[in-house]
């Protein structure tokens, strides 16, 4: 039997409960709630209940007990620093959202072993710091470092420049304390390497951004120090010539590379246009870029002569035609800066296309450049340790103008397409609820690429349209079901589904919309969808390319 408590449009007996539970760790004034409300980007703005800040494990356990309890929703959320939306709660739901950044405490630090036991809501710059005044490293870095939270970097399993070297966030951790979805808390907090008794379940936690329960506590492993670090910042011939200098690299410095992000420059014109104080570390302009730190625990002279013989290899084979190494710390800062700065200046900039492609490297290298014909605004690939063809990470910016032609033609590589496109804009959040600028969502691997070209330029001749104008989304939900089950049985396979004519509320007709792209994903039967946005009548459309049993148009 379903004992939940329908919710009400009346809130205050919930909010009386969450106030005895967290106190003034509740914010429910509108004002107070806004920048939980609203992702990183600004592009996505949502509702709430109510925004809920626990202070310990404790409090967190009993606000999830009672939401479970109520039938309330959850949004668990960080240091709100994503790119995706994730975190943000839809428009219109009767939703709470979890913060935790009262749950701060760095718990313990033992150098001895190597650990440090922190509470979720921990900024990462500062357990970095803690680790660096007991001469350990903690090896996770990210531009956003000075503001996310290691909850949040556990969730979304956040890879951060140094992955090459150290790995994913899962590879950084050795136990972790998690509140469940019931409100249970199981605690698998452990500072032991050689465990091998039984099934890993922190795992099962890690990546999966809160939908298994949200993590409260985490004992991390820390690195050694490296003595000696060296910063280079070199241009070159092409992508190809990266994975060559990549290969220099690590055959004459072994594991000493812990970061290599390839950078175009388009990427740097973004940076030097929006964001102060930066400047071309080289003289002259060049296409591409690379930028590489290392480091170990010999001296700084060794393993720069190391490093400079790769570089000076790479040029004599014309791979690298420029060069500059840090002098000084200011100036390994510098040159990161203009690597972290990107997606300040994309968002200064008003672009947000992120094209996510799971590919290995030397698949993937023939594509750079077809996205740059096309004008992607960002093509995003990440390299993984132990990998033979683990390539650098890379974000690449070109002129956005026709990303949806760059993606089409990027898949049309034989009789069907190969690239998975994701539907987000974040390697680190796949469960996002962001979309590219043309709003294209592919939903299979293999879509056969010409058929969804002619579906986007209107070349397939539309069989049959549903307006939905009017309705609420109830009757919606049931209308799409029938439309399609009716299109199936008399083989239509292009249709079209009309969502607004400017009459109606605008905010109601985008959650409908919304609502209808999440019910056409879950079904089977379609096999792609693109959105036209509203028409100067306001009248906006989704058109669909169904399954069909005949050949050749799977």
């Amino acid at each position: 039997m379903n004992t939940h408590t329908p919710l009400k449009s009346d809130f205050t007996a919930i909010h009386a409960q969450l106030a005895t539970i967290v106190g003034a760790g509740l914010l429910t004034a509108a004002d107070d709630m806004a920048p939980f409300l609203r992702d990183w980007r600004g592009i996505y703005t949502g509702n709430a209940i109510a925004v809920v800040r626990p202070a310990n494990v404790d409090e967190l356990s009993r606000v999830v007990a009672l939401c479970a309890t109520h039938n309330i929703s959850i949004v668990p959320q960080g240091g709100n620093t994503g790119m995706c939306g994730a975190a943000t709660p839809a428009a219109g739901a009767h939703a709470i959202v979890i913060g935790l950044s009262r749950m701060n405490r760095i718990l313990d630090v033992d150098a001895l072993n190597n650990t440090m036991t922190v509470e979720a809501g921990c900024i990462l710059a500062n357990i970095q710091q803690a680790a660096t005044a007991v001469g350990r490293l903690f090896p996770l870095s990210l531009g956003a470092e000075g503001s996310c939270q290691i909850g949040g970097n556990l969730s979304t399993n956040a890879g951060g420049v140094n992955v090459l070297r150290y790995g994913n966030t899962r590879d950084q951790v050795l136990g972790l304390e998690v509140v469940l979805a019931d409100g249970r808390i199981w605690n698998g907090l452990r500072s032991l390497r050689k465990d091998n008794t039984g099934y890993d379940l922190k795992q099962l936690f890690i990546g999966a951004e809160g939908t298994l329960g949200i993590i409260s506590t985490a004992v991390l492993k820390l690195q050694p120090r490296p003595r000696s670090q060296v910063v280079a910042f070199a241009a070159i011939e092409s992508p190809d010539a990266a994975v060559a200098l990549l290969a220099m690299l690590r055959a004459r410095c072994g594991d000493a590379v812990t970061a290599f992000e390839l950078i175009s420059r388009p990427c740097l014109d973004l940076v030097f246009k929006n964001i102060p104080a930066t400047r071309d570390p080289l003289g002259d302009r060049h296409d591409w870029y690379v930028l590489t730190e290392l480091g170990d625990a010999g001296d700084d002279a060794a393993l720069q002569s190391r490093v400079e013989a790769a570089l000076t290899e790479s040029a004599e084979a014309g791979g690298v035609l420029d060069a500059a190494i840090a002098a000084s710390g200011a100036q390994a800062a510098a040159f990161w800066k203009l690597r972290e700065s990107i997606p300040d200046a994309a968002r200064i900039a008003g672009h947000d296309l992120d094209v996510l492609i799971k590919l290995g490297f030397r698949e993937l290298q023939g594509n750079i450049l077809k996205a740059a014909r096309y004008g992607v605004w960002s093509l995003r690939h990440g390299g993984g340790p132990g990998r033979s063809d683990g390539p650098p990470g890379f974000w690449d910016v070109f002129d956005g103008q026709h990303a949806t032609e760059a993606t089409l033609e990027m898949m049309n590589g034989g009789p069907e397409a190969t690239l998975i496109i994701e539907r987000t804009c974040s390697a680190t959040a796949p469960l996002s609820v962001a979309r590219n600028r043309h709003n294209i969502i592919w939903k299979m691997a293999h879509l056969p690429a010409r058929a969804l070209r002619d579906l986007r330029r209107g070349r397939w001749a539309i069989q049959s349209h549903l307006d939905l104008h009017g309705m609420n989304r109830h009757e919606a939900h049931e209308q799409v079901a029938v439309f399609l089950g009716e299109a199936q049985s008399e083989g239509k396979r292009c249709l079209r589904i009309v969502h607004g004519r400017g009459n109606g509320s605008p905010g109601r007709e985008g959650i409908l919309r919304q609502l209808v792209k999440n019910w056409l994903a879950r079904r089977k039967d379609v096999l792609a969808f693109c959105h036209a946005p509203p028409n100067d009548g306001g009248e906006g459309a989704l058109w669909l390319l169904l399954k069909t049993e005949k050949p050749g148009l799977r």
